[in-house]
């Protein structure tokens, strides 16, 4: 079985990572299985921050890595959380939705926003061609969180042509929607393409 690092020690990432790859005999380990400390993501885009934590993965465990970088861009925000979506707060999941729900309290639906995903995955830390895939997940805010089936923002985020939150959706359905999702199938391409596949 292939193994690959994730670089991340974020356990719903490595739930839907791992029920992706799993079906083609790939095992996706945490860093944290191989004591890799945080990076500090020093980029100012999602592309710079993955390609950071893909290489740090990667030169610390010998292990092919890949790496996400994702966020919340709001409209009215002019884009923000942006980069800064898991630590605009500085506290928790729970602290940044609010925090975000208080900043566009008086945006008046429908309060356009999506979430973006960019993957990379790295042979080794040296890579000079690394797997880049983007995708995003459009949708609006809502006005109060609502389910329990999600991690980040989920709870406050509606997508496009639903009535319920992402944290309402089943898993199997988030997985077809999301921008994660979707980065993956466009990463699973890429591996079929470049033979990484078995």
């Amino acid at each position: 079985m292939k193994q690959i690092v994730l670089a991340s020690g974020n356990k719903g990432k490595l739930k839907e990572f791992a029920e992706m790859f799993n079906t083609f005999n790939i095992e996706v380990l945490p860093q944290n299985q191989f004591d890799v400390p945080e990076v500090a993501e020093t980029g100012t885009t999602f592309v710079e921050n993955a390609i950071i934590k893909a290489r740090h993965a990667a030169e610390i465990t010998g292990l092919p890595a890949i790496a996400d970088d994702s966020g919340l861009e709001v409209d009215a925000l002019d884009g923000a959380p942006g980069i800064y979506s898991a630590r605009y707060s500085g506290a928790t999941a729970e602290g940044n939705y609010n925090k975000l729900l208080g900043a566009i309290e008086a945006t008046p639906a429908p309060r356009t926003a999506r979430f973006q995903c960019v993957l990379v995955y790295m042979r080794h830390a040296k890579d000079p061609t690394p797997i880049i895939c983007q995708a995003a997940w459009e949708g609006e805010i809502g006005f109060e969180p609502k389910g329990n089936n999600g991690h980040g923002y989920d709870p406050v985020f509606i997508p496009c042509g639903y009535q319920q939150t992402a944290a309402e959706l089943s898993s199997d359905e988030k997985n077809h929607l999301s921008h994660r999702g979707k980065a993956l199938k466009l990463l699973l391409e890429a591996f079929k393409q470049q033979g990484i596949l078995g």
